[in-house]
């Protein structure tokens, strides 16, 4: 059977980076990262004139939204040429939206393909020198409103989740061990 493997997890705690590795680690893979459509989400800022702000009503209603959808579109398409297809997005709330696991899930069935969710788990500090380090635009209002941010973000794992592995990325350690650990499991469903 096809996998979608969605990494997913808060920003900042090493979604690109571990996906990266599981990709590199497993044998002709597809993989896809939502931020690369980020240079059209900032020309709708622009054509829109908005100020640039991933974290603004602005980006919720008119952005946000479609940026998932285009990712999913894309990972189905590639699912038609390629039998495991990595997807690193946040998928923050989706992941704790049964309703909307439980389509993605229908819809992936329909192609002959199961879902399984890698969960990047790291602290909120790890998280934030993360933000300052990689010294990103999309994440100045996030560092600059850090407290009121954080408030919003929750690190817990998802529940409810069938073929869940959860990648501890907190420190050197814990990341050579999740990633020996996810290869394998990722292997030998």
């Amino acid at each position: 059977m096809k996998k979608l493997i969605l990494v997913t997890s808060p920003p900042a705690c090493g979604k690109t980076f571990v996906t990266k590795k599981l990709a590199k680690a497993m044998k002709n893979c597809v993989y896809l990262d939502k931020d690369s459509l980020i240079v059209l989400s900032k020309q709708i800022f622009v054509v829109a004139n908005e100020e640039y702000n991933r974290s603004s009503d602005f980006f919720e209603e008119h952005i946000r939204n479609y940026e998932y959808d285009a990712i999913l579109e894309i990972a189905y398409e590639a699912l038609e040429y390629n039998d495991t297809v990595f997807i690193n997005a946040p998928f923050t709330r989706e992941i704790k939206d049964a309703a909307y696991m439980e389509n993605m899930r229908q819809q992936l069935l329909k192609r002959n393909t199961q879902l399984v969710v890698v969960w990047v788990q790291a602290n909120s500090e790890v998280c934030r020198q993360r933000m300052i380090m990689r010294n990103s635009d999309r994440d100045t209002w996030k560092l600059e409103h850090w407290d009121e941010y954080i408030q919003t973000q929750d690190f817990n794992k998802p529940e409810g989740i069938e073929n869940l592995f959860v990648f501890e990325n907190s420190d050197d350690v814990s990341f050579k061990q999740s990633l020996k650990d996810a290869v394998d499991y990722l292997t030998n469903m």
